[in-house]
């Protein structure tokens, strides 16, 4: 970077110097420091398998993750998406027990979350209702009715080809959560600054009432949002569900804090309007080497639950110290 560019306002800076100082340069530097550190930390760190292993950690919640950027960033949000884990999974359980097969319990685990989300939707879009407050109340609302169907019971029995999904690997450690999460990262990223709905999704977040006299259909593109985010819930608790090779009311609780934490963390504005997806990928990155550094270290889980807090608060704090850094 030039001294000329130190001094120019960001739009007239070289690419490069934009890229040097932009969120995503300084979570890809977090990302590397905590790698280095981890591999410095535990003897078992850089072994193949363990860092595939790692992936696990924060793969299935950044699938959730990046549609629920598209949310956020929409100025909506979902704190439902951890109960509409536990949901579908009842609800795939449920079909194992009378005989319903892998393709079956993948219809069913989709649906679930898409149910869910367009429950969801109708309520903030059509009747006009605050998403975190109706979000908060279907958070309780589809755990309930699995502690209602499963009490203090699990579901197991899964059919063995769906272990695939959530424990199969496609080449050597290369997982097949970790090939999905790949292609819905790459599927996202396109959607949001590569199409005509990206560009609604950031209009609406920016300014919503200006983006309906534009033309834009808010209430209908928010409701694909609530739509997709139910989805990508569905799909989670798929790959969680076979990964676990049971179904307990209590599975992936928690996750809500776990997947916002993300999303901010990722250059998600909390307020809405501005992100990226490769922000969102980077952070899930970070936190999935956090935690599985963590693991290796014997932390207890509470203490990382104070680190994933700790996370939450200090991502909503930094970049306001970022911009003044930046001007």
């Amino acid at each position: 970077m030039s001294i000329s560019d130190r001094h120019l306002p960001d739009r007239l800076q070289s690419p490069w110097a934009r890229r040097f100082k932009s969120w995503e340069s300084l979570l890809l530097a977090v990302a590397i420091a905590i790698f280095i550190v981890n591999s410095f930390a535990s003897p078992y760190f850089l072994n193949a398998w363990n860092l595939s292993d790692a992936t696990f950690n924060f793969t299935e919640k950044a699938m959730i993750a990046f549609a629920m950027a598209l949310l956020i960033i929409s100025g909506e949000i979902d704190l439902s998406v951890a109960s509409i884990i536990a949901l579908a999974s009842t609800a795939m359980g449920a079909a194992v027990q009378i005989g319903i097969d892998t393709p079956g319990l993948i219809a069913i685990g989709l649906a679930t979350g898409l149910i869910c989300g367009a429950f969801n939707g109708i309520l903030v879009t059509g009747m006009g209702l605050p998403s975190i407050v109706v979000t908060i109340g279907t958070m309780s609302l589809f755990r309930g009715i699995s502690y209602i169907v499963l009490g203090d019971q699990a579901y197991r029995g899964y059919p063995s080809d769906f272990s695939f999904f959530g424990q199969g690997y496609v080449f050597w450690v290369i997982s097949f959560e970790f090939v999905l999460f790949a292609i819905i990262a790459v599927i996202y990223a396109i959607l949001l600054h590569k199409t005509n709905f990206g560009r609604a999704v950031f209009a609406i977040g920016n300014n919503a009432t200006v983006a309906l006299f534009s033309g834009i259909r808010v209430g209908r593109v928010k409701f694909i949002l609530f739509l997709l985010t139910g989805l990508m819930s569905g799909v989670a608790a798929i790959c969680l569900t076979s990964r676990l090779g049971s179904t307990r009311p209590s599975i992936a609780v928690g996750w809500e804090l776990e997947i916002v934490t993300m999303v901010v963390l990722g250059g998600i504005n909390i307020l809405g309007g501005s992100g990226s997806i490769p922000g969102v990928v980077i952070a899930a990155f970070v936190m999935g080497l956090v935690t599985f550094g963590l693991g290796l270290l014997n932390v207890p889980g509470i203490v990382m639950s104070i680190v994933i807090g700790a996370l939450l608060i200090g991502v909503i704090a930094l970049p306001r110290l970022w911009a003044m850094w930046r001007q």
